[in-house]
């Protein structure tokens, strides 16, 4: 995605390992961007990340001193988003900030109606619906590839003993399976088929308590607490009243593996896992007779690989035109009120409206 014209100057906020893709993209993929200056909790973080891409490290405080600074994007753990971004709305700036926007839907509203007062742009990801798998899925439903949609199915496991061991932020509030894992897949859907009406759920956390499971890392063979949830299933209806299941479980295999298909009366799409960008997107017709008989569908763009940091230049294109953003708060809150209320389905054991929409 080649930009030109005036580049936008934004800061980064938390070095942690996910920055490195952030840091590469917008300097070698999306040019609309200019990073200038970063910060992380640990100040020494942040002076490494500065002296590999040739920027200033600073405190938040100073960051929303900068009068050059337009955006900023928020690579923190959730519990810490809703602070960081008040604080960036309320500077002025325009900001960008990893999943989840907050991890209360009432949170991430104020977070947009500040955003909405004070004139900037507020937008979080994922962002990997704009990826060539799902913009390739929703060209083939668009296009009557599978006809009328009647349904769908998703489910995707993982295995939290390794990857809480690996990243503590799994541990805390925001870390559970649905909120750092399903939102991913279920923000897929909503770019594929629309709004969520309602949904019926089941979960549970697996294992409160996990023993650190990685060789060689600080804490190995201890116990930890683990406080979200790693199993959750439910049905979710549609506002286009198409009906679906959704299932995660991080208690299976290392390995990510994903089944994630559309249904249609002449056809099935099968996407790939939508933590991605690409990925083949197969396509079974029901004129189809041989069992494993699909076609691959072809991409519609060539963003397959990790393009983290596509989200913020979109906004920024968005900004600079006047135009919505593609990835602005609404889908964002909407996917959290999704998540939530499956949580709150489990433990009142009924169906729950999603009271938002996009």
């Amino acid at each position: 995605m080649e930009k030109h014209g005036r580049k936008m100057k934004a800061a980064l906020v938390g070095c942690g390992q996910i920055s490195e893709v952030y840091f590469n993209n917008i300097q070698k993929r999306f040019t609309n961007l200019e990073i200038t200056a970063c910060c992380a909790a640990h100040f020494e973080s942040a002076q490494k990340a500065a002296a590999k891409y040739g920027i200033h490290a600073c405190t938040y405080d100073e960051i929303l001193e900068d009068p050059s600074i337009e955006m900023v994007l928020i690579l923190t753990p959730a519990p810490t988003h809703y602070e960081l971004v008040k604080k960036g709305i309320l500077a002025g700036k325009h900001v960008y900030t990893e999943k989840t926007l907050a991890l209360e839907v009432k949170d991430a509203k104020h977070l947009a109606e500040l955003a909405e007062k004070h004139n900037v742009y507020l937008s979080a990801a994922p962002e990997t619906f704009l990826g060539a798998a799902v913009q390739t899925a929703k060209k083939a439903i668009e296009d009557g590839r599978i006809g009328k949609v009647t349904s769908f199915h998703i489910c995707a496991n993982r295995d939290y003993d390794i990857l809480s061991s690996l990243y503590s932020f799994l541990r805390e509030p925001g870390g559970g399976i649905c909120f750092d894992y399903g939102v991913y897949h279920l923000t897929a859907l909503v770019e594929l088929l629309g709004p969520v009406d309602n949904v019926f759920a089941r979960w549970q956390n697996y294992k409160p308590v996990r023993k650190h499971s990685v060789p060689g890392m600080p804490g190995y063979g201890g116990m930890f607490d683990s406080q979200g949830e790693s199993i959750a299933a439910a049905v979710l209806q549609m506002e286009n009243g198409v009906t679906g299941t959704f299932m995660m479980n991080a208690e299976s295999n290392m390995w990510d593996i994903i089944d994630f298909r559309i249904y249609g009366e002449e056809g099935v799409l099968i996407l790939p896992d939508m933590n991605s960008f690409g990925g083949d997107v197969r396509l079974i017709p029901n004129t189809t007779r041989t069992a494993g008989e699909e076609i691959v569908l072809e991409p519609v763009s060539d963003l397959t690989g990790n393009c983290r940091g596509i989200g913020p230049s979109q906004m920024a294109e968005a900004i600079a035109a006047g135009t919505k953003s593609r990835v602005d708060s609404s889908l964002a809150i909407h996917v959290l009120d999704i998540v939530n209320q499956i949580i709150t389905s489990g433990v009142q054991s009924v169906v729950k409206k999603i009271e938002t929409s996009i």
